[in-house]
């Protein structure tokens, strides 16, 4: 099957993940298919996301502020304050490996989530937890790998799709706050966007003056899926 007859399907109502007063639904692709990277490079194109096996794009009823958003690498140009993130992380080294668990990336995303979402539905993850959010069988995922003197400082989960790289999550270790590492993990995928040859950084949803979401207007330019096409977003909340 591929995504020209893919059926879509509203979820039920749920409590919404960035606004306490709000609930939200999600659109997500039939579950009696099995995804592949043909369907999901065309979802990807169209607004959706993956966590873990699924995909899915919101589709709230009464809430429209979750907007698709990516990073077209052949336009964007770093701000000083992104120069001085590269030039402070200058000495990490990257390496791309296929996905897979590792006890060492394990033990930096346990002290990672414990720093930033503590109190959170994230909070002690187990094994399984790891490997059922961040990949599986049918992507085409990588971890990039950023290593400082050998030790493991960052990883960036990345899929790579047909038009560009989607910046799946990036956990990072919580000591180093001040090297914006979050920042560097997403000028890293530019740069390797641009090896690769390929167009875009996805970064999810961007939500207008959210103060969780705020970063990804950082980028300029940004271009937002919004009825049903890409299109720059004109004057950035940053």
């Amino acid at each position: 099957m591929n995504s020209r007859n893919l059926q879509l399907y509203i979820t039920a109502e749920s409590p919404c993940g960035y606004y306490d007063d709000r609930s939200s639904r999600n659109v997500v692709p039939d579950p009696d298919v099995s995804l592949n990277m043909p369907i999901y490079n065309q979802l990807i194109a169209h607004g959706f996301r993956r966590s873990g096996g699924h995909t899915y794009r919101p589709h709230c009823d009464d809430c429209q502020a979750c907007l698709a958003c990516r990073i077209p690498v052949s336009d964007f140009t770093a701000s000083r304050s992104q120069k001085r993130c590269l030039n402070t992380n200058k000495e990490l080294k990257l390496t791309a490996v296929t996905a897979g668990f590792s006890e060492e990336y394990f033990e930096l995303y346990q002290r990672y989530l414990a720093a930033r979402h503590g109190d959170g539905s994230m909070a002690d993850p187990c094994r399984d937890d790891f490997k059922q959010f961040l990949y599986c069988d049918w992507c085409d995922t990588q971890f990039l790998e950023f290593r400082l003197k050998g030790r493991l400082i960052a990883l960036a989960v990345t899929d790579i799709v047909a038009d560009g790289l989607s910046a799946v999550y990036s956990f990072f270790d919580p000591d180093m706050i001040k090297n914006s590492l979050g920042t560097y993990c997403v000028l890293k995928q530019i740069d390797y966007a641009r090896q690769l040859g390929l167009d875009h950084v996805y970064l999810g949803y961007w939500i207008k003056d959210h103060p969780k979401m705020h970063y990804k207007s950082c980028y300029n330019p940004l271009q937002v899926y919004r009825d049903e096409r890409w299109q720059v977003l004109k004057k950035p909340s940053i």
